[in-house]
């Protein structure tokens, strides 16, 4: 049996929203990330780790979408959707009090069986995004 070929990370990953611009204006707000593209149909915003956050106006994605190398195939989320960031251990009071600045409500706090903690909250959107620090699985 071959060996299965490697994965190095998760690149990118997507949420679905209402309205683009205000969830782009509120995941830089909040996260401070940086804007790489923003088309109308997508706003692309670069996550600490070489990673991508792509947020899909609703319905931009239904059909296949033309690139200069090739298809976009269709895809699409409805519903309340989840994202986690990981966070350091020391960041944890700070993420609190920016959330508190933001008038940003703290839906839940979790301490888990590892010695992580998680704080929930929502985006304008409804999703539900957490912060959580090491300790949450075996391999954070």
């Amino acid at each position: 049996m071959a060996a299965t070929p490697r994965v190095s990370g998760v690149l990118e990953t997507s949420l679905y929203v209402a309205d683009l611009d205000r969830a782009c204006d509120f995941y830089q707000r909040v996260f401070g990330f940086e804007r790489f593209v923003h088309d109308g149909r997508m706003c692309a915003l670069g996550v600490p780790g070489s990673q991508v956050l792509l947020l899909f106006q609703h319905g931009s994605t239904n059909e296949p979408a033309p690139v200069p190398g090739g298809v976009i195939p269709p895809h699409h989320g409805t519903g309340e959707l989840h994202l986690c960031f990981a966070i350091p251990f020391g960041e944890l009071a700070a993420w609190e009090a920016h959330l508190r600045k933001l008038d940003i409500p703290v839906e839940s706090r979790i301490r888990w069986p590892r010695g992580g903690t998680s704080l929930y909250f929502r985006d304008p959107d409804g999703n539900s995004l957490e912060v959580a620090t090491p300790g949450l699985w075996p391999n954070h």
